[in-house]
C-alpha cells in the first residue's frame, strides 16, 4: 500500500513542476498583466483552478485533461449510439483497449484544435507574443498536444500502480494546491479592506457549510430490501438484520461536473480560432456563452443534468443487476426477479438521479449565483470544493480497503502456516 501512495505523490510533484514551464515565446510581465484579466471570474477562473494555477501562468499544462476527458465523453456517447462501439464495450478486455485506443486518438486531435485556438488567442493580445507568427502556432501547438499527452499517460500510470482513478486525482492535485492561496487572498481582501468582514465571515461559513452538505450526500444512500431463497448461515446479530442493497444518491460522483467543464473548455477553444467569426451561427452563440454570465450558468447546469443521467446508466445496469441478483438466487421483496425487478431499479435510479443531479448542479453554480445576486464574495468555486471532497471521500474509502484486504491476506498466510 506504502508503494502506491509515494508512486502518487511522486507523480503529484511531477505534475506540479509541469505547471511552472511556460510556454516558449510569451511576455511573462504580459502574461500576469493578461491572467489577472481573463482568470479573475467567470469560467476561466474555475479553469484555472482546476489546473492548479497552469492557465494564468500559460503553462505547458495549461490544457490540463480537458482534451482527454472530451474524448472519453465522445467515445462513450459513440457506444450508446453505433453499434460497432457497443459490439467493442461488450468483447471484454479486448475491446476495452480498443476503445482506449480510440480515445488516445481523440485526445490528439481535440488537443490540437484547442492548442491551435489558445495560440490564436495570445497571438491576439498586442506585445503578448515575443515573435508571433506561424513558427509561434506550430510551437505552441507541438508543445501542449505533447504535454497533454504525457498527462493522460501519468493518470494511466496512477489507476494502474497508484491510488483512485488517475485523471480525477490529478485533477484534485490541481485543486488542493490553488486551495491554500485562494484562501490566503480572500482574507488578504478582507485584511485590506477590499471585502467587508461579514462577506469574509459568511464566504468561510459557506465553504464549510458546502464541505458539511457534499459530505453528507455524497454518503447519502437508498437502501433497497432484498431476501434470499437460499439464505446462508449467520450469527444471531446478523440474523437480525434485514439485507439491503445501497443505491447512492449520487452514483456518478464527480464526473457530470469534470465532463462538463472540459466541454466548456473545449468551446471556449474553439471560440478563439479565426474560422469561428466567417460561421454564420456557431461562432456568435460561443462568444455569447462565454461573454454572458447567465447563459453560462444555465448551459453548465443542463450540461451537469445530462452527463448525471447518462454515466447513471453507465455505472448501473438494471438489467444486468436483475440478472445478477437472480442468479444468486436472491430477490427485492416482493417483486418477482427479473423484469419486475430491472423495472423498479429503473424506477428508483430515474428518481435518486434527479436529486443528485439537483444536486450537483447546485453546489456548482451557487456561489457564483449568490455573487451575482447579493455581491457575496467566496473564495473558491463550487466546482472545486465539490472535486475536491468528494475525491478525498472516495480516496480514503479505497485507502481503507485496501488496509483491509492486507490485513485478511495476512491473517490468511499465517493461518496457513499453522495448518502446515
Amino acid at each position: 500500500m506504502h508503494r502506491r501512495i509515494f508512486f502518487t505523490l511522486w507523480i503529484f510533484i511531477i505534475y506540479r513542476l509541469g505547471t511552472y514551464i511556460p510556454l516558449p515565446g510569451i511576455d511573462p510581465v504580459g502574461m500576469r498583466v493578461l491572467a489577472g484579466d481573463y482568470t479573475s471570474q467567470g469560467i476561466l477562473k474555475m479553469f484555472n483552478i482546476v489546473s492548479g494555477g497552469a492557465l494564468e501562468r500559460m503553462s505547458i499544462f495549461s490544457l490540463n485533461l480537458g482534451p482527454y476527458i472530451s474524448s472519453s465523453i465522445i467515445v462513450q456517447l459513440m457506444t450508446a449510439v453505433f453499434p460497432y462501439f457497443t459490439m467493442l464495450k461488450k468483447e471484454g478486455e479486448a475491446g476495452r483497449r480498443k476503445l482506449s485506443q480510440y480515445t488516445r486518438y481523440g485526445t490528439i486531435g481535440l488537443a490540437t484544435v484547442q492548442a491551435a485556438g489558445l495560440a490564436s488567442l495570445l497571438s491576439s493580445v498586442p506585445g503578448l507574443v515575443l515573435d508571433p507568427g506561424v513558427f509561434f502556432h506550430f510551437s505552441t501547438v507541438t508543445t501542449i498536444v505533447g504535454a497533454t499527452l504525457f498527462l493522460m499517460w501519468l493518470g494511466e500510470r496512477i489507476t494502474a500502480r497508484g491510488i483512485g482513478n488517475g485523471s480525477s486525482m490529478l485533477i484534485y492535485a490541481g485543486i488542493i494546491a490553488s486551495l491554500p492561496q485562494s484562501l490566503f487572498q480572500f482574507l488578504e481582501l478582507g485584511r485590506t479592506g477590499g471585502i467587508t468582514f461579514f462577506e469574509v465571515f459568511f464566504g468561510m461559513l459557506g465553504v464549510v457549510g458546502f464541505v458539511y452538505f457534499i459530505t453528507f450526500m455524497e454518503k447519502a444512500y437508498y437502501k433497497v430490501g432484498v431476501q434470499y431463497s437460499r439464505r446462508p448461515e449467520m450469527g444471531a446479530q446478523h440474523a437480525m438484520e434485514r439485507p439491503y442493497i445501497p443505491l447512492k444518491l449520487n452514483p456518478t460522483g464527480v464526473l457530470p461536473p469534470i465532463f462538463s467543464m472540459a466541454l466548456l473548455g473545449f468551446f471556449y477553444s474553439m471560440s478563439n480560432l479565426k474560422i469561428m467569426d466567417s460561421l454564420w451561427l456557431i461562432g456568435p452563440l460561443l462568444k455569447l456563452l462565454f461573454v454572458h454570465p447567465v447563459v453560462s450558468i444555465f448551459v453548465r447546469v443542463g450540461l451537469i443534468i445530462f452527463f448525471a443521467f447518462f454515466y447513471t446508466t453507465i455505472v448501473f445496469n438494471p438489467e444486468e443487476k436483475a440478472k445478477e441478483l437472480m442468479s444468486n438466487h436472491i430477490s427485492v421483496h416482493p417483486l418477482r426477479p427479473g423484469v419486475m425487478t430491472a423495472n423498479y431499479f429503473t424506477y428508483l435510479l430515474n428518481r435518486l438521479t434527479v436529486v443528485g443531479s439537483i444536486y450537483i448542479a447546485s453546489v456548482v453554480v451557487l456561489p457564483d449565483v449568490l455573487s451575482k445576486i447579493f455581491y457575496i464574495s467566496f473564495p473558491i468555486a463550487g466546482t472545486s470544493v465539490l472535486i475536491a471532497v468528494s475525491v478525498t471521500l472516495e480516496t480514503t474509502s479505497q485507502f481503507f480497503s485496501y488496509i483491509v484486504s492486507h490485513q485478511y491476506s495476512r491473517l490468511f498466510k499465517k493461518q496457513k502456516r499453522k495448518t502446515l
